[in-house]
């Protein structure tokens, strides 16, 4: 017999109930972060929306008993084409990413971590040993080649440089006060709404410890401590913008000390992926910085097929924004993805039920993705194109194609 038959199971059926268990347990200004978005909110909508201008035209015999999602992604085998991307600071849980690399590893995928991450390369390495290090352009030279030299030190399988950050400010629905650090004043401020979340906060209680808004991975040689968040951000934006001289350095830089591959993340362009590939990247991420970044862009899918057309053969192409379960995986895939990234749809997950919760996602991507193949008559990835969808017409934006706009003609 049960002692609480009113206690809620921990297991959920889709990244949306995730996210409803997330806004429950969180207190408002972390949820509020994790939402994130910015000025109207077009592009975080449209990053979801798109994906429903794409529909099946499922097979009603004739369907594949045994069907495989497994690929390779940068050389390394995964069971299903979704990989963690990195997302900075998930103080949403006391083992934030050291959580969501164990759970990733568990599943068999790849762990992105950020350098704007709330635990060190050298922890997430060890959870999960197929980890790629996530580089914003940040600092001086000097300083990114230290970053550089402690990630492959620590172990990692390969090098993400996100470039396409603008700085754009404002969101019409409000931005969430987060404290630059967990102290007595941030605690007296923003205690009331603390304190209607007592679950979240008992599971920082129990193990004596405060969510951490530093960054351990940029700190300096020698120093206990990283710097705060906003500490990191400051140095991000007073950067200067890297140019494509730039990129070729970087990946020149990593390739000298690592020789693991090197991926270009937040490409929306034509011209931009093949001045990619002209670079001498490995691979590139299709994103838009999960709709955070210039409000307006359109939607990664939307910008996927004409750049997959276009370099799909010369480097490995990933896409990233949007993925909400399994069927939009398999869209991406037949519009010449090698791979998704997840970003919200896990910290739903971790903030829902830790580890366990982010494997819970992982497996919601694998049901769907393995109901669709059914669905569609297919037993593998490659057999997926776009053919055997019903597409809008119009649906591609051709952003960086000379002689065209953004819309398709």
């Amino acid at each position: 017999m049960k002692l609480n038959p009113w206690k809620q199971n921990p297991w959920f059926e889709s990244v949306a109930v995730a996210q409803r268990r997330a806004k429950k347990r969180l207190p408002a200004p972390v949820y509020a972060a994790l939402v994130a978005g910015s000025e109207r909110g077009q592009t975080l909508d449209d990053n979801e929306a798109a994906f429903k201008e794409i529909q099946f035209a499922p097979h009603v015999a004739g369907l594949k008993t045994e069907r495989s999602m497994a690929t390779r992604v940068l050389g390394i085998d995964i069971s299903l084409p979704v990989i963690i991307s990195p997302t900075g600071v998930q103080a949403v849980n006391p083992e934030g990413e050291v959580a969501v690399a164990r759970a990733a590893g568990s599943r068999g995928t790849i762990m992105g971590l950020s350098n704007f991450a709330s635990k060190s390369v050298e922890e997430v390495t060890a959870a999960n040993p197929n980890t790629f290090f996530q580089m914003y352009w940040t600092g001086d030279r000097d300083t990114m080649v230290q970053r550089m030299q402690r990630a492959h030190a620590a172990g990692v399988k390969g090098l993400m440089a996100t470039l396409d950050w603008s700085f754009s400010m404002g969101r019409d629905w409000g931005s969430p006060e987060i404290p630059e650090k967990v102290n007595f004043g941030a605690a007296l401020k923003l205690g009331p709404q603390v304190i209607l979340r007592p679950a979240w906060l008992w599971s920082f209680a129990r193990t004596f410890q405060i969510p951490d808004l530093t960054a351990p991975n940029l700190a300096a040689p020698g120093a206990k401590k990283g710097p705060t968040f906003f500490g990191a951000y400051y140095e991000w934006m007073t950067t200067p913008p890297p140019t494509w001289e730039d990129v070729v350095w970087m990946r020149e830089q990593w390739a000298q000390i690592s020789g693991t591959p090197f991926l270009l993340k937040g490409v929306g362009r034509v011209d931009d992926a093949k001045r990619a590939v002209d670079s001498g990247v490995d691979a590139i991420s299709v994103s838009n910085h999960g709709g955070n970044n210039l409000d307006g862009t359109p939607a990664s899918i939307r910008l996927l097929p004409p750049i997959a057309s276009a370099v799909g053969d010369q480097v490995e192409v990933l896409l990233d924004g949007g993925i909400r379960r399994g069927s939009d995986v398999v869209k991406a895939v037949a519009l010449g993805a090698r791979a998704v990234m997840i970003g919200r749809a896990y910290l739903w997950g971790l903030a829902a039920n830790g580890e366990a919760g982010v494997g819970n996602v992982i497996d919601i991507m694998r049901s769907g993705i393995d109901s669709s193949m059914l669905g569609m008559g297919v037993s593998s990835l490659d057999e997926l194109r776009p053919e055997l969808f019903d597409i809008r017409e119009g649906f591609s934006r051709r952003a960086g194609v000379e002689g065209r706009s953004l819309s398709e003609l």
